[in-house]
């Protein structure tokens, strides 16, 4: 239980994958026959990580259930159980996901148990929880990213409004800015709580209005690109009333409970709680709970802060549940802690070598391969030409890292 052991892991095929991003990440052919859009890391019971062992592979929650302390660490044990507290992943969308927000742990809590009473088996598709788990989320661009996230400012979501220039918008808007501090929640709420019918109804007219007006701003290029994608979705107005962000290679967004959101392209790894909690508001064919994610929502509104690897090439997440490093090996080893918890290593560039200090046993990662670095492992040091995202849970005694704001100008270049 002692060695850094590579990772098999499972592809989720969701309709608006890429047939191609994945493949090229794990050496793969392209195009793939099925849309592929995320690579899982880790022990959630939908998808778990195989670990490769020389009797075979092992499931991860299995692996870990052998030796708790062994693979997670005292300190991780004991805090979260025998359970690993966060899900890795690697997302390809080539169309937007849906906009979304994920629970807080009460509401987790409470939500699954809400829908175990209800009889709703794990798999059943009008569940909106899947575990007892709150997910915060971290989303750090492997390519150029672009995102919506958080409410704009209620005066830019009137503006925007206005200029579109459809009926019952332009009076929502009037709405909005004689509104108080609720005038998003009310403006949100009341679109998502049309009759069926309306909200189809407005959907088609939110797409005449922007046809042909593509180029007049960011905002009116996404809203007609949702319009082919979504037709009859009122969620396609979204960019209008959500931040449009744009994630150059190495930045990241930290989303905590509560917040909307929806990605729209790129490649980007993702780390989260260990979870598979979604509330949708629009955007896909999947269950929409409406009234839980009007009550989930936190409606804060401004922009988001763009995070970037800090010196100890880590993102600052003010979470307990992961942490996340970009290690690039190009200057030199990188090492790893000889007291740490269990660590997920993921090649997303080039290609690496693992050495453990105290054995000298080598575990090689190219592009798109991955390894679990268990906390009995010890110290370990990366060698090669390429670049790790590696994934951690913080140790209470280092502190949990707090956001550091960058400048405005890096949130809108989309």
């Amino acid at each position: 239980m002692d060695r850094i052991r590579r990772l098999r892991n499972p592809i989720r095929d969701y309709a608006w994958g890429s047939h191609v991003a994945l493949a090229e990440l794990t050496g793969r052919p392209a195009p793939t026959a099925l849309p592929e859009a995320e690579l899982w890391m880790g022990s959630h019971p939908s998808a778990p990580s195989q670990v490769e062992t020389e009797a075979g592979p092992v499931s991860l929650p299995e692996w870990i259930q052998r030796d708790p302390e062994a693979v997670l660490g005292h300190e991780v044990t004991r805090r979260f159980g025998a359970e690993l507290p966060f899900l890795f992943k690697v997302l390809a969308p080539r169309r937007a996901l849906s906009v979304q927000a994920h629970p807080d742990a009460d509401r987790a809590r409470q939500g699954f148990a809400r829908e175990n009473a209800a009889g709703l088996a794990l798999d059943d598709p009008r569940r909106s929880y899947r575990d007892a788990n709150p997910k915060p989320e971290l989303i750090c661009a492997l390519e150029r990213f672009t995102a919506l996230c958080g409410f704009r400012r209620r005066s830019e979501v009137a503006e925007g409004l206005e200029r579109l220039g459809v009926p019952q918008l332009v009076v929502a808007a009037g709405e909005l800015r004689a509104a108080g501090d609720d005038g998003l929640a009310r403006l949100f709420g009341g679109l998502l709580t049309r009759d069926p019918e309306e909200r189809r109804s407005l959907a088609e007219e939110i797409a005449r209005a922007v046809r042909g007006r593509e180029g007049e701003s960011p905002e009116l290029a996404v809203v007609a690109e949702l319009a082919g994608q979504h037709p009859g979705d009122v969620g396609i107005v979204s960019p209008l009333l959500l931040n449009l962000v744009e994630l150059a290679p190495g930045e990241a967004l930290f989303l905590a409970a509560g917040e909307l959101h929806s990605y729209l392209s790129g490649v980007a790894v993702e780390l989260m709680a260990n979870s598979d909690n979604v509330l949708r508001g629009g955007l896909t064919p999947k269950h929409v709970d409406v009234l839980e994610l009007l009550d989930t929502l936190t409606f804060r509104e401004g922009l988001p802060v763009v995070l970037e690897p800090g010196e100890d090439a880590g993102y600052s997440a003010p979470t307990p549940y992961f942490h996340l490093d970009r290690l690039d090996t190009a200057a030199g080893r990188v090492t790893g802690d000889t007291e740490r918890g269990v660590e997920i290593l993921l090649c997303t560039s080039g290609a690496v070598r693992v050495v453990r200090e105290a054995h000298g046993e080598e575990t090689w990662l190219d592009r798109g391969a991955s390894a679990l670095a268990p906390s009995a492992a010890g110290a370990y040091r990366i060698e090669g030409d390429g670049v790790v995202h590696r994934a951690g849970v913080p140790l209470l005694t280092r502190g949990v890292r707090g956001p550091v704001p960058v400048s405005e100008a890096q949130l809108r270049r989309a």
